[in-house]
């Protein structure tokens, strides 16, 4: 299981749940790559037909190439990926502990369209416990590169089944794709739910519970 932990993130063949990276991915310094993506982004934008002297679009090449290193697609670096450090369980609590409403922004490697909605992890200790912001940064890592929502649901409870050493951890995502919201159908009322349950969760009563939880209303407004 340590090794597992120690090589998550940083598996570049495709699989189920690994995202496709070629080799030699990470060879590239940030700053080259982003001088790469700007010259790309402005040929995109001259096929386009865009004035690129415009002073409200000469920019644009620069800011996105930033955007996609340094943020939307920050996530591919396993540099990034959170410390999911552990503390031992010593206070002895055996039920499921649950992160609801984690905020999920990520992208359609499809269309290169934003995701956008939240997430919900759960886990039962098996003598170990993460910090709670932990799981939200586990999400927020998976989140930030190009991706298929079931994909990154197994990726988030992969990671923190390394972690913590059990197979017992649950993953909800219910998210909004902008390439079925905003082209194509145009669907602007559909979401996508998806689930992965390890270890007791794929007990049915276990994962009502947990599914009863995340449904629980928990708006703690003045």
């Amino acid at each position: 299981m340590d090794e597992l932990y120690e090589n998550v993130g940083d598996a570049h063949l495709s699989s189920s749940t690994d995202t496709p990276m070629l080799p030699g991915a990470f060879d590239k310094s940030d700053d080259d790559k982003m001088q790469a993506i700007e010259e790309h982004v402005k040929g995109i934008m001259e096929t386009l037909g865009l004035d690129l002297e415009d002073d409200s679009l000469r920019g644009t090449p620069r800011r996105v190439a930033k955007m996609f290193v340094k943020e939307t697609f920050g996530g591919l670096d396993p540099k990034r990926m959170p410390n999911l450090s552990t503390f031992d369980n010593s206070y002895q609590y055996g039920e499921m502990l649950i992160e609801k409403n984690i905020t999920v922004y990520s992208t359609c490697e499809h269309h290169l369209l934003p995701i956008v909605g939240r997430a919900h992890v759960g886990y039962i200790s098996n003598g170990k416990v993460v910090g709670l912001s932990k799981m939200n940064r586990i999400v927020d890592y998976y989140a930030k590169r190009p991706q298929v929502q079931e994909r990154m649901t197994r990726q988030v409870v992969k990671a923190l089944q390394a972690a913590l050493g059990t197979e017992d951890v649950a993953c909800v995502i219910d998210a909004k794709h902008l390439c079925v919201n905003s082209r194509g159908i145009r669907d602007i009322e559909s979401s996508t739910i998806t689930a992965e349950y390890g270890g007791k969760f794929k007990d049915e009563k276990v994962r009502r519970e947990f599914l009863d939880f995340i449904r629980m209303e928990t708006s703690f407004g003045a």
